[in-house]
């Protein structure tokens, strides 16, 4: 996939395209075939410091890390975007999401992974 601007963490979609975060501060989206699908700054007016990790639920929502901002952000597919986590990371980089709705944070300034639940489903 050429043209990407620093191109650091990439995660595959569901629908079976993959996302990538860029140092310049955007985040692109890109179908199986690697035609770029939609940046997320444009499609949801986002303004990104450094986004660094990303990763794709279940939902298809994608989640992004920003190592500038010390947020974790969720993307849905519809709707505005949704700060799930605002306070106690340092530097977040990689992240990965389980299906149980946990999110996993590496905080690359304490030295941890630190886990979120983010996402809870209705007892029936």
């Amino acid at each position: 996939v050429p043209n990407l601007q620093g191109p650091r963490y990439v995660s595959p979609v569901p629908s079976g395209g993959f996302v990538v975060s860029e140092e310049c501060g955007d985040v692109k989206v890109f179908m199986g075939s690697c035609k770029l699908l939609c940046s997320l700054s444009s499609k949801y007016g986002h303004q990104f410091g450094n986004p660094a990790g990303v990763c794709v639920d279940t939902d298809g929502s994608i989640l992004v890390a920003d190592e500038q901002c010390r947020t974790v952000h969720l993307f849905p597919e519809h709707g505005a975007p949704i700060c799930l986590v605002s306070t106690g990371l340092r530097r977040p980089a990689g992240m990965a999401c389980s299906s149980s709705g946990h999110l996993f944070v590496a905080d690359t300034v304490e030295n941890c992974v630190k886990v979120f639940k983010y996402r809870v489903r209705p007892l029936f």
